[in-house]
């Protein structure tokens, strides 16, 4: 843990309350007005230094701690992206911090691009394992044999088992599948895409790997779920951008929330 991860815990404790964090949420592209949702204080990120600045948008670059169905979280409005530093552990920083508030699990969402027909704009997907197709890593550089991180269970079973035990008890079919990291920003070819779904892959995008490997490297239980905003290329005729993302999310964003907070509930 660096030192400055303790400080800016230390800043949060006494803008934040002293109460431990329980779970940390990471919001995915079109999905940061889920922070709304939690009961607490919010702080911008300019105002903790070193946190990226998560430029992207349709990120809300703020920290929420607060309250949600009876649990302690920590939000991350937004994240920043390897495509945007070319440096893959560009979130370390967020959680390392998240884990100092006393944290013991995160759980990260995100927009999606279906390689799967039956699994259409609207639909959710609950990782069950990931392909790091774009071949960075985040621990590059750590100079500990920590960095030699175990991933055959990168995404906790039991944590998917109570997600989609949540989705069942609000009535929302929630996939499980195979996501892949592809760095961007450009979105995939057609060709692309077929190898990548030659690989097992069922969804695509820019992001979650390098924070899910973070995590586990930190101790922390993950799990993670993709919210399909539009067919991967080759796969239908819509055209891909990141405003049709943006326009998309809020389809899937309403059933993420109900089986988040169901799962918060049930913890």
């Amino acid at each position: 843990m660096s030192r400055n991860a303790e400080e800016l815990a230390d800043k949060i404790r006494e803008i934040a309350g002293d109460a431990p964090v329980r779970l940390g949420l990471i919001l995915g592209s079109g999905l940061g007005h889920l922070s709304g949702a939690v009961d607490g204080v919010a702080i911008a990120y300019d105002e903790l230094e070193g946190f990226p600045h998560a430029g992207v948008s349709g990120h809300v670059p703020q920290l929420v701690i607060g309250q949600l169905e009876g649990q302690r979280v920590a939000v991350f409005g937004g994240r920043a992206h390897y495509y945007e530093t070319g440096r893959g552990d560009i979130m370390r920083l967020p959680l390392e911090v998240l884990k100092a508030l006393g944290a013991e699990a995160m759980i990260a969402t995100n927009a999606a691009g279906s390689l799967d027909p039956d699994m259409p704009t609207g639909d959710i997907m609950c990782l069950s394992d990931h392909i790091n197709f774009s071949g960075r890593n985040p621990l590059i550089g750590e100079p500990t044999d920590a960095r030699f991180v175990p991933m055959t269970e990168a995404y906790d079973p039991d944590f998917r088992a109570a997600l989609h035990n949540a989705a069942q008890a609000e009535g929302i079919k929630m996939h499980d599948g195979v996501y892949a990291w592809y760095s961007g920003p450009s979105f995939e070819t057609p060709a692309e895409i077929r190898a990548i779904r030659g690989m097992g892959a069922d969804a695509v995008g820019m992001s979650t790997v390098p924070e899910v490997i973070l995590g586990r490297f930190l101790g922390l239980r993950c799990a993670a779920i993709s919210t399909i905003t539009n067919m991967a290329a080759g796969m239908s005729d819509e055209a891909i951008s990141h405003e049709h993302t943006k326009a998309m999310a809020p389809l899937g964003a309403a059933k993420l929330e109900k089986v988040l907070r169901g799962f918060l509930r049930a913890l």
